[in-house]
């Protein structure tokens, strides 16, 4: 039955664990971002108003919502080094996944519920960012992207979580007088 222990371990799996799974899907995009000289890096953990921030992360009011990473320019911009970094959150997932199972298969981590739920989200977000579709607002999830720009039809380096901003946009005065 459903008793009131399963509602904390819901919210324990909502409020804290599905934010770290983000995180290191995040992470992994920038570390590829970062291997390929990218510049002006930044994550957002969730959406709305940002809350606080610290180092180059963003955590927003509703935490536990999503997250973006952004960056502008990249030193080695290629077919190769787009796909490796549409594919590096999930690649940083599926780390995850194998290194929270080798230890606990090592009796380093006790097996746990926490464990448990944290390669359940880990699973979750690497199968959804990898399935290739289109969302809702136009934006490919990571996995369509990566065919994309296989295929040399994905100009925009954009997807579900990533954001490039191009240098030209932020000098362009058309823009800043729209702000």
């Amino acid at each position: 039955m459903f008793g009131f222990a399963d509602v904390i371990k819901f919210l324990i799996s909502f409020f804290v664990i599905l934010p770290i799974v983000t995180l290191i899907h995040l992470c992994g995009h920038i570390f590829f971002v970062t291997l390929f000289g990218g510049s002006e890096k930044k994550i957002a953990i969730g959406c709305g108003t940002m809350v606080f921030s610290f180092w180059n992360i963003e955590v927003r009011r509703y935490y536990f919502w999503n997250g973006a990473c952004e960056f502008k320019t990249l030193k080695h911009d290629n077919r190769v080094t787009n796909t490796f970094i549409y594919l590096g959150g999930s690649l940083f997932n599926l780390a995850g996944i194998f290194l929270v199972h080798a230890l606990i298969s090592q009796g380093i981590l006790v097996k746990s519920v926490f464990w448990y739920q944290f390669i359940y989200f880990s699973f979750y977000m690497l199968f959804f960012s990898l399935f290739p579709m289109y969302f809702s607002d136009g934006s490919p999830s990571d996995g369509k992207a990566a065919l994309l720009t296989l295929k040399n039809q994905h100009e925009k380096k954009i997807s579900d979580d990533i954001l490039f901003l191009k240098i030209e946009e932020q000098n362009n005065p058309e823009e800043q007088a729209k702000d």
